[in-house]
């Protein structure tokens, strides 16, 4: 068991938590089949956290020893006035890395902006680079935005960029190389993402099926010179290989083949303000509750205290095709 002081999070098992992943909205531009269905029912507004809540929520977790925050949705750019959230969360004391997970469809508006706030890592997910593919998977997406924004947040300068793939059966295997060389080209990371059971996701009424890390790595292994990295602390659960004579990383995030579970470091804030403890589990309580209960912030972080001792031990998805948590991906954070 690791020892923890009063100002730091450690969970039963003895997981040193420091990395929040926070949700700043449910809503999307794109209606990706692994993420959402084609017809989703939204938050009322009057349940979705304010800015202030989000920035506050923010400030009590880097109280508490949590290192890394990572802005994500749904899409958090569609948010309004979202750059005031940046804005506070870049000046706390403390935060080593403000990050944020987007579709890249409103980047090349916000890229700039967001690297004068403070974001210095952006993750883009990416799932292929066919036009008429990509439509089909997200179902509203342009794709000349997407890479027209992974180009702004290039010319950015952010100290990490990296793509997001989820790679499923029938619908995109065959597109890993043309992402990896395409990621390769512009110096930046890629991941491929098992994808996870969260809600009922299907495609013409099929259910979707993700392709292991191992059938993956085989593939790349045939074309790239990929050298295993030794485990990093700001890599979470991705796994990475180095691309041989580049500055490019390409990592595995395995909840299915390879269990990361032992190695958690975070929690989730829903959009509504659930304090998710595990991706996988349905346990959690309502920050939400307590912020407009008029709670102190050293209330506020007893109670998350409390609720961490419930996280488990880790994710159980014996049945890796079918849902095991009925909300939908856009709801969780990612």
């Amino acid at each position: 068991m690791v020892e923890a002081s009063n100002s730091q999070l450690v969970d039963p098992q003895g997981r040193r938590i420091d990395y929040l992943r926070l949700s700043v909205t449910d809503r999307c531009d794109f209606r990706c089949t692994y993420c959402m269905a084609e017809e989703m029912q939204f938050l009322p507004r009057r349940d979705v956290l304010s800015l202030e809540e989000l920035a506050r929520i923010g400030k009590i977790f880097v109280g508490l020893g949590v290192k890394k925050i990572r802005i994500t949705g749904g899409e958090p750019l569609v948010r309004r006035d979202i750059n005031t959230l940046f804005d506070a969360l870049g000046q706390l004391d403390g935060l080593k890395e403000l990050a944020i997970t987007t579709n890249g469809s409103q980047l090349s508006r916000f890229a700039s902006e967001l690297k004068r706030c403070g974001v210095t890592t952006i993750n883009v997910s990416l799932d292929t680079l066919d036009e008429e593919r990509f439509r089909q998977l997200t179902r509203t997406g342009d794709l000349s935005r997407v890479l027209e924004g992974i180009d702004s947040a290039i010319a950015a300068g952010f100290e990490r960029i990296r793509l997001n793939a989820v790679i499923l059966k029938g619908q995109n295997e065959t597109h890993i190389a043309p992402l990896t060389t395409y990621a390769i080209d512009r110096g930046i990371d890629i991941a491929f993402i098992e994808e996870m059971p969260l809600g009922q996701v299907n495609a013409a009424g099929k259910a979707l099926e993700f392709v292991s890390s191992d059938v993956i790595l085989e593939q790349l292994q045939q074309q790239f010179d990929l050298t295993p990295l030794a485990p990093q602390a700001h890599a979470g659960p991705a796994r990475y290989w180095q691309v041989a004579s580049r500055t490019s990383r390409v990592g595995l995030i395995s909840p299915h083949s390879h269990n990361f579970c032992a190695s958690c470091n975070r929690l989730r804030v829903t959009a509504e303000g659930r304090l998710l403890l595990c991706l996988g589990n349905e346990n959690s309580i309502s920050l939400r509750e307590l912020l407009r209960a008029g709670m102190s912030d050293e209330q506020v972080e007893t109670a998350i205290k409390q609720a961490l001792l419930q996280k488990p031990q880790e994710h159980i998805f014996d049945k890796p095709h079918e849902p095991q948590i009925l909300r939908f991906m856009n709801a969780s954070g990612g």
